[in-house]
């Protein structure tokens, strides 16, 4: 049976795509190619990325005009978040930690609300 085996893209629509990349690139160190795309490769074992619905009415994304949401998986979370905070950014309410690893919230210039994970150790 035919399967989806990973991500294939994030997609999201901006007022200004050139400005959006640039902050991507400055704030979360996304290396962009001359065509404005990022290939993300993870060849590790075991490495997975979750897709998932969540109810119509669901406040997890942020604000209600808000149809997709994507996660990012990270490094190091605290050091991260210092640097955000460093450059204005802030955290959107607290951050959460679970058997999952620790999660945190932030909203790009549009209002899209991000969600960056780190993962425990060995998963």
């Amino acid at each position: 049976m035919a399967r989806v085996t990973g991500i294939g893209g994030v997609f999201i629509r901006a007022r200004d795509p050139d400005a959006m990349r640039q902050w991507y690139a400055r704030h979360l160190g996304m290396d962009f190619d001359p065509s404005g795309s990022v290939l993300i490769v993870r060849p590790q074992e075991n490495d997975a990325a979750i897709w998932n619905t969540f109810a119509e009415d669901t406040a997890y994304f942020g604000a209600a005009s808000q149809q997709v949401m994507v996660n990012y998986r990270v490094d190091d979370l605290d050091a991260l978040l210092a640097a955000l905070e460093a450059a204005g950014i802030k955290q959107t309410g607290p951050g959460e930690t679970s058997e999952f690893g620790q999660f945190a919230w932030i909203v790009d210039p549009e209002g899209n609300r991000i969600e960056l994970w780190q993962p425990p150790p060995g998963f």
